[in-house]
């Protein structure tokens, strides 16, 4: 089980992607569940400015229609739990499951960085971030790899929240450059090509 959280920022290349991971596991029998981001549309959900609370859950929603997208036109199926049936891509549409599990703050410091960390937690998979850069920059360098803790408190690509979650479930990130044509099958592989968060 991968867990594999495709970021807004991909919009343009996401059915792209999506198409290179069905290939991936129709022809290895893997199973990997897509945590989409919040896209275009979380990005309303901040321009109206609501309470925290309220742009909690709309941003959930948002990362829903990001889903429904991801998954319009491809073979990618939809599922709405963690209960996967079986091989095969799937997208996560998470808002009803993370409204019967509410386990994460409901701050702008937690978004779908933090959310599909959650989900590999609870399916105790391998994550995967794909998103736009090649992975974390430190003084203007790019990191192969680099603890967590080193993370607190500085702003990259990663959501704020994500370092401390990281070290407080003894968990790993991947980051991935999404727009590199094949870097994404390669690091399924086992080949990254971007930064190693060790939590």
């Amino acid at each position: 089980m991968i867990i594999l959280k495709l970021g807004g920022s991909l919009i343009h290349s996401a059915k792209r992607i999506i198409k290179d991971l069905i290939e991936y596991t129709s022809s290895t029998g893997e199973t990997i569940l897509i945590v989409p981001g919040g896209s275009i549309f979380a990005d309303t959900v901040r321009k109206v400015n609501p309470s925290q609370e309220a742009a909690h859950w709309m941003a959930i929603l948002a990362m829903e229609q990001y889903g429904y997208y991801l998954a319009d036109g491809t073979d990618a199926k939809r599922i709405d739990n963690l209960k996967i049936p079986g091989s095969g891509t799937y997208v996560l549409l998470p808002y009803n499951l993370l409204k019967s599990n509410d386990e994460l703050s409901h701050t702008w410091d937690v978004t779908s960085d933090t959310i599909a960390a959650w989900v590999a937690f609870k399916l105790r998979a391998r994550y995967i971030k794909v998103t736009d850069v090649d992975g974390i920059y430190l003084k203007g360098a790019l990191q192969n790899e680099l603890k967590a803790e080193e993370l607190i408190g500085i702003k990259t690509c990663v959501d704020a929240e994500l370092p401390d979650f990281l070290m407080k479930n003894n968990m790993n990130c991947e980051i991935i450059n999404g727009n590199c044509p094949g870097r994404v099958v390669n690091a399924l592989k086992g080949n990254i090509t971007g930064t190693l968060i060790k939590g």
